[in-house]
């Protein structure tokens, strides 16, 4: 069995790469960034590194590594006699790798089983976003498409900033969850031991954004305006763990009453991830999590998603405004839609229009009205 997997960076070695290695795939990690794909060519093997109460280590050996720009003949080759393609390079990146599975796609023999394919991005519907950026290369009635399956998922596994001394090996936490939609699938489901294949993904989806990635992000925004430096500094201040813990409150209200989860099931789900964030050997900085801004104030993500579905609700999101006035106040030079956040908010333009501008909100809107008020109280610092 062979895996092309797209991201060979440290959620791709550590992640995605170890769970298809040890279900036996050879992985061919493709990847744009030359000095990794060189390294990788010229390493027979990696070690992955967890830590936590069960933590063990890894290796992870047998694969190879192409560079997906300077040799796309030789990607396009690969996927085209693929049986799994899986990503990890962020859902904006997508739309670049389309072309190349596509191109996979076209070169394909028919007589091979269905490419299963599958995006492990930290987005809802990530895999649909790359279907619909190849499917407009293709064409909707091109027959290539008939050779692969498409398949969302939900991944969840803390990977923190790595020493730079590391090399290859990567540091990962214990835990992990990938879970994937098996209803595309049919009776032909990968083999894959460590996912977990559902029918509904959806209350996976919103169970690991709304809890991991809202809880992760609540504590670089509100660390970052206390001065923390790191996740687990932050979380150590008792102020800044009673926001995290109003947050995840509300969200889990939200998931309890919309997709019906058993609300001490998700208390202690949400215990257990109060936990992860706590582990000294994950620690990241505030700067790291809380970078892409614009991206994570958007109307799906992990603040104003929630936030607006508990309004409609008729249910609280205080703490979630609270969060999201942290965010506001993330100034970081080097981290370009940091930059450009607080160019809107310096811009003089309507806080209604910034709203909307921002995070897809209506400014007339009840939740935009409140985030139209958050944007003129960060404004008047």
């Amino acid at each position: 069995m062979k895996a092309v997997h797209f991201g060979a960076g440290n959620i791709g070695r550590g992640f995605v790469g170890l769970i298809l290695h040890n279900a036996g795939y050879e992985v061919v990690f493709a990847d744009v960034n030359a000095e990794l794909i060189d390294a990788l060519a010229g390493t027979p093997e990696y070690t992955v590194h967890e830590v936590g109460r069960e933590g063990r280590e890894w290796t992870v050996s047998g694969y190879r590594a192409l560079n997906s720009r300077s040799e796309e003949a030789a990607v396009v080759a690969e996927v085209a006699t693929a049986d799994v393609v899986t990503t990890a390079v962020g859902p904006s990146i997508l739309k670049f790798l389309a072309p190349v599975v596509a191109k996979g796609l076209r070169a394909r023999q028919p007589s091979l089983p269905p490419l299963q394919v599958m995006a492990c991005e930290n987005a809802i519907g990530a895999t649909d976003l790359l279907r619909a950026e190849i499917e407009l290369l293709l064409g909707d009635d091109d027959p290539a498409l008939a050779g692969a399956v498409f398949a969302n998922t939900a991944v969840d596994r803390i990977v923190p900033g790595q020493d730079p001394a590391a090399g290859l090996d990567v540091t990962v936490e214990d835990f992990f969850e990938w879970v994937v939609d098996r209803r595309p699938f049919g009776d032909a489901v990968p083999d894959i031991p460590d996912a977990t294949f559902v029918h509904d993904l959806l209350p996976y989806i919103e169970r690991k954004l709304f809890t991991v990635n809202t809880g992760h992000a609540t504590i670089a925004y509100h660390g970052f305006a206390r001065g923390a430096q790191t996740l687990v500094d932050a979380l150590a201040e008792p102020e800044i763990e009673a926001e995290v813990r109003a947050v995840l409150a509300e969200t889990k209200a939200l998931l309890v009453a919309k997709h019906g989860l058993d609300e001490d099931e998700q208390e202690r789900y949400l215990q257990k991830n109060l936990e992860r964030f706590r582990n000294p050997h994950l620690s990241d900085t505030v700067e790291r999590v809380g970078r892409a801004p614009l991206r994570k104030l958007s109307r799906t993500e992990r603040f104003v998603g929630p936030a607006a579905e508990l309004t409609e609700r008729g249910l609280p999101a205080d703490a979630l405004l609270r969060a999201i006035g942290a965010a506001l106040r993330f100034d970081v030079p080097d981290d370009a839609e940091s930059v450009r956040l607080q160019e809107l908010l310096r811009s003089g333009a309507p806080a209604a229009e910034l709203t909307r501008e921002i995070t897809g909100l209506a400014g007339d809107s009840p939740l935009g009205a409140r985030v139209a008020a958050a944007i003129e109280e960060r404004r008047s610092e």
